[in-house]
């Protein structure tokens, strides 16, 4: 009879969740030979192909290594992650602890293991922290961060076990994607993913493509076009769609631009059209200390779902320049898109793939349509006694900014550390102000000063502490209770607004409460709040009471939808960027087998040598075999780059006039976008042939070479990385399309008549 409700269990599992039973079984295994693993004097290289031995004995270096003894549910969480799932453990859990015992036993199966962070300060902290575990159980581990050199990531790759963030790994796979010479490649082949918040990364960050740019020209500015739209005014000139994601003249601004820029017709002048668009963009949709911040001269962008600083990354080129003119500084150097991929498609190269995080069920289905895996959920070592409150609504932001203000001098009247988590670097700046004009001394965590993040969470939990932070502290931070604190109630946290999406919410909330700890949390909405006007505009809104509180029950309820289709919005970029860099993806790793034959092979020469027998007898008898095959691999794979990057350039502009070209034949966008993909693809590998001869029958080689100057071969000086906002074909495109065909037929008849 015990076996039936396991039975029933089994039966009423979500599709795509992981039984924990066996794991449990070998856990409990684990124990009963703890007695006999502790009077053992070497731990190292213990038998993965026993896991109840192998589990005793991580368990018994965490303890001698780090004094901490790894809890049942911890091994269990790193049985699953062992099984290729990913482990749902709450805050304070010890995933990290779990992880490294999944990545120990990945390694002594003799896999290279990439534990995969979202950030360089969680990549350092847990490889700096766990490394005296994986010391005594004989597993080498490394670190790479953002500063690391060429030969530190070299050298970080080569051990068993190697952390870092996943826009470093993803950088390095792109510069390696252009290595000329085999000594130049960084990324060993793939073997273990192991990935830290993996909600973040696989889902939240999947969407949006790490791009490889190379400097090209020196940048151009647009001063003039940016001090127009400075005069435009939004409602009149310009409008906003409704989720705020695009913008758009009127027929009023079109008029002012055309009358500002000599009486032109702003249609007819695309060049002009895409500046004014681009100008408009960064003047309206794009703001100072919530997307970017600006710093030491330059611009510097702000990861949304991170809140930090996304170094080496910037706009395309266009919107850069719009934005470094919007605040006055020089134009930066311009480049061109080399390669990119996925996040997506970065994390698939992997053959295993395993992940924790404390909120995976609710992409549950993401997780196991993009990437097939099962979500195991590891229940607590101790019952959570956190207390969450119900939202507090508010008409308006002033009523709820003057609510936060008095419910943390409140709290804080009573000892207890408070963390308040604000939604971007301008309101956690200007929440601290407010706080620091009632007296209140406070601490802020953001993009601007990250540097100091270890020290500011080492004190988030001490008594009377008030912590400001971005969605810096939503993630991977451990805020520990400082002497007394649980007797006056715990951490208490303050969301000073819902986030798109309840993920976020929910690891802001699990700050307080770790391990059986007392604590709390409530958030605070406005009625004015982005998330409900961009996602719940046409929602009939409950009004507020005098005091400014919202009490009508329809409240919570237009908070969640707003929640909700926003989280829809952006699971519908998430599938179309994949949709439309699927092929692309497929056709890259057929580009790189080719390219791989070139850069370890001979391929290059034999081919060159086939097309151009005369030419190749000629040339080896003027500077030898040796010399002639360095130079045929240089121009094989210059000109495969090269067309490669032709390649990208046009499947974009085919991607973003795909939608009309269909819409006017009633054709599929993703049809024509794989028809249009196959054909440029059959030519891409027509015109490598092609140029590579034509380069080699034309240079000038000597025994020294081949001049890349000279023989027009010269590649970019530098790199950086785009960051895209990929939203192919979405329901925002649609809106607008909506209203912009009117607009345009309204124009054309106008001009006609």
């Amino acid at each position: 009879m015990a076996s039936i409700p396991q039975f029933i269990r089994n039966l009423l599992d979500r599709p795509g969740s992981a039984g924990l039973g066996p794991f449990r079984r070998v856990a409990t295994q684990a124990a009963a030979r703890e007695d006999r693993v502790r009077a053992l004097t070497d731990l190292s290289r213990p038998p993965i192909d026993d896991l109840a031995e192998f589990c005793a004995i991580a368990r018994e270096a965490a303890h001698r290594t780090l004094d901490m003894r790894p809890f049942d549910v911890q091994l269990v969480g790193a049985l699953a992650l062992l099984s290729g799932h990913v482990a749902e453990m709450a805050t304070g859990e010890g995933k990290t602890l779990a992880g490294a015992i999944a990545a120990a036993g990945h390694a002594l199966r003799g896999k290279k293991v990439h534990v995969i962070s979202v950030n360089d300060y969680l990549a350092r902290r847990d490889a700096e922290w766990m490394g005296p575990f994986y010391e005594a159980l004989g597993v080498s581990v490394a670190w790479i961060g953002q500063s690391s050199t060429p030969e530190e990531r070299r050298r970080a790759y080569a051990k068993d076990v190697t952390y870092a963030s996943v826009s470093e790994i993803g950088f390095d796979v792109l510069r390696d994607r252009i290595a000329t010479s085999t000594a130049d490649v960084i990324v060993p082949q793939p073997s273990v993913a192991l990935i830290d918040e993996a909600d973040s990364v696989l889902v939240d960050e999947a969407r949006v493509p790490l791009v490889l740019a190379g400097a090209a020209d020196p940048g151009t500015d647009a001063p003039e076009t940016a001090e127009l739209v400075r005069r435009l005014s939004r409602g009149y000139h310009y409008e906003l769609d409704e989720q705020g994601r695009n913008v758009f003249l009127t027929a009023k601004g079109t008029d002012a631009v055309e009358k500002a820029l000599g009486g032109i017709n702003l249609y007819e002048t695309p060049d002009m059209l895409t500046r004014v668009n681009l100008a408009l963009h960064a003047h309206a949709l794009l703001t100072r200390d919530v997307d970017y911040l600006v710093r030491d001269g330059r611009i510097h962008l702000v990861s949304q779902s991170r809140g930090r600083v996304a170094t080496l990354q910037r706009w395309p080129d266009g919107l850069q320049a719009a934005v470094e003119a919007k605040e006055a500084l020089p134009a930066s150097e311009t480049g061109e898109i080399l390669d990119s991929i996925t996040i997506q498609g970065l994390i698939r190269r992997y053959p295993e793939i395993c992940g924790m995080t404390g909120t995976a069920v609710a992409v549950e289905e993401q997780l196991r349509e993009f990437y097939g895996l099962k979500v195991a959920v590891v229940p607590p070592n101790k019952p959570c006694v956190r207390v969450d409150e119900p939202d507090r609504v508010f008409g308006t932001v002033a009523d709820k900014e003057r609510a936060l203000v008095a419910e943390i001098a409140s709290v804080h009247a009573t000892g207890r550390p408070i963390l308040i988590g604000t939604l971007d670097v301008s309101e956690s700046e200007r929440l601290a102000d407010d706080l620091r004009a009632e007296g209140l001394d406070c601490v802020v965590l953001n993009a601007k000063n990250d540097a100091e993040e270890a020290a500011i969470i080492a004190q988030a939990g001490a008594r009377s502490a008030i912590t400001v932070s971005t969605q810096m502290a939503g993630r991977g931070t451990d805020i520990r209770l400082g002497e007394g604190v649980g007797e006056l109630g715990g951490l208490y946290v303050i969301g000073s607004g819902r986030h798109a999406s309840s993920r976020l919410d929910d690891q802001l909330r699990g700050r307080a409460g770790r391990q059986g700890d007392p604590g709390g949390s409530v958030f605070l909405v406005s009625l004015e709040d982005d998330l409900i006007t961009h996602y719940a505009p046409d929602e009939g809104l409950p009004t507020a009471d005098d005091d400014g509180v919202v009490r009508h029950k329809r409240a919570e309820y237009v908070v969640g939808h707003a929640q909700r289709v926003a989280e829809g919005a952006h699971l519908e970029i998430h599938r179309n960027t994949w949709r439309y860099t699927r092929l692309l993806e497929r056709q890259r790793d057929l580009v790189l087998e080719q390219r791989d034959k070139v850069l370890r092979g001979d391929s290059a020469a034999e081919a060159l040598a086939t097309a151009a027998p005369e030419r190749w007898e000629e040339l080896s008898a003027l500077v030898g075999e040796p010399v002639l095959r360095e130079v045929a691999r240089e121009i094989v794979l210059f000109h495969l780059d090269r067309c490669w990057t032709e390649h990208l350039g046009f499947m974009s502009d085919v991607r973003e006039g795909i939608h009309l070209r269909a819409l006017g034949h009633k054709l599929k966008p993703l049809d024509e976008f794989h028809r249009e993909g196959v054909v440029a693809y059959r030519r891409l590998l027509d015109e490598v042939e092609r140029r590579s001869v034509e380069t080699f029958a034309t240079a000038s080689i000597t025994s020294d070479g081949l001049d890349p100057l000279e023989s027009g071969l010269k590649r970019p000086t530098a790199t950086w990385t785009y960051l895209v906002q990929d939203n192919p074909f979405g329901n925002a495109f649609d809106r607008v399309l909506k209203r912009l065909t009117p607009r345009a037929r309204r124009r054309q008849g106008l001009e006609e008549a």
